[in-house]
Formats: C-alpha cells, structure tokens, sequence
C-alpha cells in the first residue's frame, strides 16, 4: 500500500486492474512452474473434471500479484504529480489464506481488488503498522475465481524513533558493532 499507515482506512476497495489470460500463457507459466495435464495440454485438459484447460492457480496469484504491484507505482507516480509524498511499503511477512474458488480458462478477463481488513501498529518493527489485506479476483461474470489474505507492512509517518532506538540504529550502521547486534 503506498499510502501512509495513518492515511489507509479499512473500508476502500481498491480496484488494482484487470487481466486478460491467454491460451499461450496458460501453457507456457504451467510447462515451467505447473506441469499438471489441465494446465498444459488442451486436449487432455477436456477429459478433466474442469472439462478443459485452466490457468494455474500460482499464475492466477503471479498476475494478481504483478497487477497489484503496477498499481502501486502508479499511485506512486500520481501522487508525486499531486505534490505529495507517496507512503512507504514494506515487505510482506506472509499469507494466511489462499483459496482457489473458481477455475480460470483463456479468454478469461480477471479484475483484481485489494481491501485492508485490519490495521496494527507492529509490535516487532517500531515505526511500521501490519496490515492484513484482502485480494480478490473476479471474472468476467463477476464470479469469484481467487482470493488471499496476506499481511503486510505499512511506514508510519510521523514516527520519531526514542532516543534509545536512535543509538540502537546508529550502533548497528557501524561495521564492527553492527556485526556484534545482528548475532
């Protein structure tokens, strides 16, 4: 999220951008990261119980991802043209649920949406907030194809680190006694 931890609130849905999925990408991720028959062979894929070829779900998540991603410098960008200063994000520290709902089949044009479902301070990283997100994708038909909880980290904006947290910071910046506080 590039907003500031302060700024972001738990009711906007935001609409990260769609992606049209084709019969030739299907095959090409799923022959190098999902070598399942359904992913990469349509003839066999009609006698499967999806009854034809379908993306794989870690390509689903890969283009939700990447999509997600664009849409973050985008905002970035936006942002810095209106005279603001864009938040910062911090790395994800993991993902608390996946589900695969529906299957995607080529020709699919999938609309990804991100909504934060909870927001903390962290306990761990002073001057960051946790963030637990939502990311849905949804078809053409407006079905429900993907979605994944994830929890991510957010700058605090108007964070002064104590004075304690200062010399921490400053020692672990020097070479030798950085060694020695990262052990």
């Amino acid at each position: 999220m590039t907003l500031w931890f302060e700024d972001i609130d738990t009711e906007t849905v935001w609409p990260l951008g769609e992606y049209t999925f084709t019969e030739e990408e299907i095959i090409h991720f799923a022959k190098l990261y999902d070598p399942q028959y359904f992913h990469t062979d349509p003839e066999a894929a009609k006698h499967s119980h999806f009854g034809g070829l379908i993306a794989s779900g870690w390509h689903t998540v890969s283009v939700g991802h990447k999509v997600m991603v664009d849409f973050m410098y985008a905002h970035d960008d936006m942002q810095r043209a209106n005279g603001e200063e864009p938040g910062v994000s911090g790395p994800s520290p993991g993902v608390s649920k996946m589900e695969f709902k529906a299957p995607v089949r080529s020709g699919d044009i999938i609309r990804f949406d991100l909504s934060v479902k909870n927001k903390r301070k962290s306990n761990s990283l002073p001057g960051w907030g946790l963030l637990t997100s939502i990311i849905s994708a949804y078809n053409q038909q407006d079905e429900l194809v993907y979605r994944s909880e994830i929890a991510s980290f957010s700058k605090l904006r108007d964070y002064k680190p104590k004075l304690k947290e200062r010399v921490l910071l400053a020692m672990a910046a020097m070479p030798v006694l950085g060694k020695l506080l990262r052990k």
